[in-house]
């Protein structure tokens, strides 16, 4: 298992692939004026309570205000607001909080009056991206996030990742933090600091502490809003969280980008800093390593997973539907009920693909082919739980209903991924749409695959002209054309033929 970042920078945007052993699993869109990210910290200053709510609404800069409820005020706001206030009033003139006199923590199901008044300027994160015509949600429980722990102001406790199950390195972990964390600070302690050496884990922790400074010096010469300090950008994100010993290589096609990388690397993992190679080619850097196409494929309503199985995704503004669908998937040595369930588990596995790649949050129901027998449900449902144990959003998975549906709850952060994979006609000046082009060689093959299965010796399919020659044609001297190797791949007798009366993107099959 080996994982792959490609980075495409655009001009107006960063496209960020990252691929598990050649397969996409998250697609990344950042556009280079992204003020508004997960994890930014901005000072704001409240506009008005909505007590029916029990929020507020507080202007961050944003064209709509972000959306404080009550209980993203966090039990140690008034600690932060106390702090914030004294270091706009420069009676604070230090990062420490080792003399700082916390205040007492809020109630847990108290009021928004009661705690916030409009005018009030207070210190501000981004936990959702504005999302349609909404505001971005907010929260005053800042937390600073490295790379092996997060660290939290105005908290004493030292928490484990559960993820990690060895009880000796829990103790050895939760001992060594205590020993080096500034006073005043709480810090959760990552998956990925299990087995890391003190000096890693105290590097980190002080380039967290140095955010934290800088938070402090900021607060006391800007005006809100204002943004106090920015996250990472989404590629330095992406290797923050997941970089390991299984990350093989990262392609960027920007030598500034690139130079980042390389210094964020250097800081974080120095032995990994080689990895970040610069991509010098003419053909489009997503073209090269097959991501282009990956993504005309997976993003389309209908989505082909193998042997004729296939997903029909909708999204309505309530919900997302995904229906499975065996096609021609069908052993004949098996019952109905064990096709289903051979069907169901691959298509788990496609589903969490699915919602990792497009980050669809919010309520999906999945309608999976119908098995009888429990213990065939079951398995189906820890294939679901075990497919997504990777996914980073909080999720749930509940068990299968009577009429087969798998309920899923995921959380959503940031806007959904869509992409359009559709093109203009070409037979229309646009007036309509077709399926994406760069996939009409697979669905031929696909055709081709069916038919032999069929039992057909002699296969002919008719083409646009323009299809044909491209099938038919030999790439180089030494080498084969497409219809040549489908010729030897089936050990069939295949005929591509020209067609004027098709559409560019159509074929039919001529019957024999």
């Amino acid at each position: 298992m080996k994982y792959d970042l490609i980075i495409d920078s655009r001009p107006s945007e960063v496209v960020i692939a990252l691929l598990k052993d050649g397969v996409l699993i998250e697609l990344h869109k950042e556009k280079h004026d992204n003020d508004f990210s997960v994890g930014d910290i901005y000072l704001g200053r409240v506009r008005k309570n909505s007590p029916g709510l029990n929020a507020s609404f507080v202007n961050v800069g944003y064209e709509k205000d972000g959306f404080l409820h009550y209980h993203d005020l966090g039990p140690k706001f008034r600690s932060f607001k106390k702090y914030t206030k004294k270091s706009i009033e420069k009676k604070i003139n230090t990062a420490s909080l080792k003399n700082f006199k916390q205040e007492d923590i809020i109630e847990k199901e108290g009021k928004i009056n009661a705690t916030l008044k409009g005018g009030d300027i207070i210190l501000t994160q981004i936990s959702k991206e504005p999302i349609s015509t909404k505001g971005p949600r907010i929260t005053t429980e800042i937390s600073l996030a490295g790379r092996f722990m997060v660290l939290i102001p105005f908290s004493n406790k030292v928490s484990i990742s559960q993820k990690i199950n060895n009880n000796d390195e829990k103790n050895r972990l939760k001992k060594l933090i205590n020993s080096i964390k500034p006073p005043g600070f709480g810090v959760i302690v990552r998956t990925v600091a299990q087995g890391k050496k003190v000096a890693e884990l105290d590097r980190d922790l002080k380039n967290l502490y140095k955010k934290w400074q800088i938070i402090s010096k900021k607060i006391k010469i800007k005006k809100p809003p204002a943004k106090i300090l920015g996250e990472l950008n989404r590629s330095s994100k992406i290797l923050r969280d997941l970089l390991n010993e299984e990350f093989h290589n990262i392609y960027v096609n920007n030598s500034d980008l690139q130079t980042e990388l390389k210094d964020y690397l250097a800081r974080i993992s120095p032995q990994h800093e080689n990895m970040v190679k610069f991509y010098k080619k003419e053909k489009p850097i997503f073209q090269e390593f097959n991501v282009t196409k990956q993504i005309k494929s997976a993003f389309g309503k209908t989505v082909t997973i193998k042997k004729g199985t296939y997903l029909v995704i909708e999204h309505t503004e309530a919900l997302h539907v995904i229906d499975i669908n065996s096609g021609k998937k069908v052993d004949a040595k098996k019952d109905q009920e064990a096709n289903a369930l051979t069907v169901n588990l691959d298509a788990a596995e496609e589903v969490a693909r699915q919602l990792r790649l497009r980050d669809m949050g919010g309520i999906i129901i999945v309608d999976f082919i119908d098995l009888k027998q429990e213990k065939n449900r079951k398995l189906l449902t820890e294939k679901m739980r075990e497919a997504m144990a990777n996914d980073k959003a909080k999720h749930q998975v509940l068990p299968p209903t009577k009429f087969g549906l798998i309920q899923i709850t995921r959380q959503r952060v940031r806007p959904e991924m869509t992409i359009e994979t559709e093109e203009n006609c070409p037979m229309c000046s646009g007036n309509g749409k077709i399926d994406s082009s760069l996939l009409l060689i697979e669905q031929i093959e696909r055709k081709i695959n069916t038919l032999i299965q069929e039992h057909q010796n002699k296969i002919e399919i008719k083409t646009h002209p323009f299809v044909a020659s491209y099938i038919n044609k030999k790439e180089g001297w030494f080498s084969f054309s497409i219809c040549k190797k489908w010729k030897k791949k089936y050990k069939r007798n295949i005929i591509i033929s020209p067609d004027e009366r098709l559409h560019l993107l159509q074929y039919s099959v001529k019957n024999n």
